[in-house]
Order: C-alpha cells, then sequence, then structure tokens
C-alpha cells in the first residue's frame, strides 16, 4: 500500500540572495507591522499612533537619541562577537556568561586600582575584560575539540555558571560595606568609568572600530579564510593542511574577548558597577542580529540599531498610552518572529501535493 503524499512538503530551494532576500526581510517586516496592527486594536490602541510614537520616542530629544545609542552599543559589540563563531559554524550561545565574565574580570581593577593613572586603568580594563570573556569562551572550544561535547548545550550552561560566580562576588567578596542590609557590588570610582563623547560614553567608538576589525578580520586575512573554511567543510579544511583545533580554539577566544570587552563596556560605561544583570539578555538578542544581517558585520549593525529603536521606542510607549510591560514585549514578540521566519524562505519553500515541481 503506497503512503499518500501529504497536502503540503517542505522542500529545499536555491539561496535567495541579493535583491530577493532583502524583499523577504521588507515582506516579514511588513506582515509583522500589520499582525502588530491587529494585537494595538485588539487592545484598544490605534496602531498608527503607536509605531508613531515609538519611532518618535526613539528620537524625539537629545536624551532620547543618546538612550537609543546606549542600548545599540551592547548589541552591535556582542553581535560581533557571536558573528566570529558562527562563521566557524560554532554554535556559540553563551555570549550571555562571556559578556558577564568580561565585565567580572574588568570590575577587579574598577574596585582595586582606581588610583591608577585614568587611561592606563581603562585600558587594563579592556584588556581584562577581551581576557574574561575569551577564556570563558575557550573552556566551551577546550571541551568541544578534547571529548566532543555539544557547544550549543555546553556554552548555554556556561551563561548560569558566570552569574552565579558575580552571585557570589556580590554577596562575599566584593560585597559593599556601605550597603546596610542589601547585598551589592559598589559603584565604580569616576577614575574607572567610560569618558563621554558627544553625550554618550565613548563605547560606541569602541564599537565602530570593533566592526570594521571584524570585517577586515573575516574578509581579508588568512584566519578569516581559514574560519570560512572550516566552517564550510572540516574535510576541505584537513585536505588544505589546515589546523582545524588551533583555529577552533583562537577563534573560540577571539569570539569569547570581544563579548567580554562588551562586558567591560557595560560595566564600566553603562552601569558603572557590576551586576548579575550586566548581559541583560543582549547576548541572546545578538544571535538573532548575527543571522538575520547574514554574519555580515555592518548590516548588523543596521539591524542592531533597529532593534534599538524599537526597545526604546516601546517603553515611551508604555508611559505615553499605559501599555504594560508585557505588551510592549508581545509587540517586539511579533516583529522577530516575523522577520526570524522570513529566514526560512531563504533556503525553503512549501510544495503542494501534487504539484509538479520545474526540473
Amino acid at each position: 500500500m503506497n503512503k499518500r503524499e501529504p497536502l503540503i512538503r517542505v522542500v529545499g530551494r536555491a539561496e535567495r540572495v541579493g535583491k530577493q532576500r532583502v524583499l523577504l526581510t521588507v515582506g516579514a517586516i511588513v506582515l509583522a507591522l500589520a499582525f502588530g496592527a491587529v494585537f494595538l486594536l485588539i487592545m484598544g490602541y490605534n496602531p498608527l499612533q503607536v509605531y508613531a510614537t515609538i519611532l518618535s520616542g526613539a528620537f524625539r530629544s537629545k536624551l532620547a537619541r543618546e538612550g537609543t545609542v546606549k542600548v545599540m552599543i551592547p548589541l552591535v559589540i556582542s553581535t560581533l562577537g557571536v558573528t566570529l563563531a558562527f562563521k566557524m559554524r560554532f554554535w556559540n550561545i553563551g555570549a550571555e556568561g562571556q559578556i558577564i565574565m568580561g565585565a567580572a574580570f574588568a570590575s577587579y581593577f574598577a574596585l582595586y586600582c582606581a588610583h591608577w593613572n585614568h587611561w592606563v586603568l581603562i585600558l587594563v580594563m579592556f584588556l581584562a575584560g577581551a581576557i574574561g570573556g575569551g577564556l570563558w569562551g575557550l573552556i566551551a572550544a577546550a571541551f568541544k575539540i578534547r571529548w566532543g561535547t555539544n557547544e550549543t548545550l555546553l556554552t548555554l550552561m556556561m551563561n548560569y555558571i558566570a552569574q552565579h560566580i558575580v552571585s557570589y562576588l556580590r554577596d562575599g567578596p566584593w560585597k559593599d560595606p556601605e550597603a546596610a542590609g542589601f547585598s551589592k557590588i559598589a559603584r565604580f570610582d569616576s577614575n574607572a568609568a567610560l569618558d563621554k563623547v558627544l553625550g554618550v560614553h565613548f563605547g560606541w567608538i569602541i564599537a565602530i572600530v570593533l566592526a570594521v576589525i571584524v570585517f577586515v578580520y573575516l574578509k581579508y586575512t588568512k584566519q578569516g579564510y581559514e574560519i570560512a573554511v572550516v566552517g564550510e567543510s572540516h574535510e576541505t579544511a584537513r585536505y588544505a593542511g589546515m589546523n582545524i583545533k588551533k583555529i577552533t580554539l583562537r577563534t573560540m577566544f577571539l569570539s569569547g574577548a570581544v563579548c567580554g570587552i562588551c562586558g567591560m563596556v557595560q560595566a564600566t560605561g553603562a552601569d558603572v558597577t557590576l551586576t548579575t544583570n550586566v548581559a541583560g539578555g543582549v547576548g541572546f538578542t545578538a544571535i538573532i542580529i548575527a543571522w538575520l544581517g547574514n554574519l555580515n558585520p555592518f548590516i548588523s549593525m543596521g539591524i542592531a540599531g533597529a532593534f534599538s529603536i524599537l526597545e526604546k521606542g516601546s517603553t515611551v510607549v508604555q508611559s505615553s498610552y499605559g501599555l504594560s510591560a508585557d505588551c510592549a514585549d508581545v509587540l517586539q514578540g511579533i516583529v522577530l518572529f516575523f522577520v526570524v521566519a522570513s529566514e526560512f524562505f531563504v533556503r525553503y519553500r512549501f510544495v503542494l501535493r501534487n504539484h509538479k515541481e520545474a526540473k
């Protein structure tokens, strides 16, 4: 008895590129806005007014613009970090933990070496953040190479370990003695805080420089070429005489290091202290941005900017319309769902029963 053909089948297709991919993404955004409008109508709000408020809320004043840039900085830097690993097809889901450890390493010097020369201290904290995040990423790569562990699960679990390390430091050796009855780490001395440029801490300059460096590294260097080859095929890399173990370790250290720099920037620029929420979920959002940007640092910067506008504008919507934080999150979720779902149609399509495919 022949098995009946399913009504709808998923089949592979030649990957959409260039104009087709752009049109697909634009279509997904239009659909997201349409479904978001339906959601807002059900909640009793005027969608056009709400959408206008999101845009104006992100740019309506100097303070709002600065706030949008502050949201964008960690998104860009963490996206650059995971891009390095993803280019090698090493699924680094541990950007959160690498951000936290980078912040923790940098915070040691902010707390105990605040008397140093300001720029020497900033440089040391920058390097400490990179080393902290790099070593945390290196652990997952070493386990993968030595024991063949699943990097997705390991890097994910290491996020929680990093968070609990900061909790230990907050409640124990780094506890602020002046915080009576409340566990927290002391606010950093102003000498250990990042200086402001155009109203925002200069983490935005670091983000731009890192984007250029990562782009050049991946596209024009021997190491970048090796990353691409290993990502495409281990067998091809071996045939070409590449040391896959060395490339994996090096790339994951760099991936974690960039994320660690993000942690340093957040701790010394935005928060001016170390908290368990220093990563704030940006490590997970970075994964989405990196894929939507097709692992291109400059495209990812633009997408990170759009995410920042949505996040900053949503907070204004909450205060202007009395819309709860949960409703604002649902609206963001709808947009993310459609944009991420559009990636499915880049490589696949649906075929109806009895449909004759072109040969």
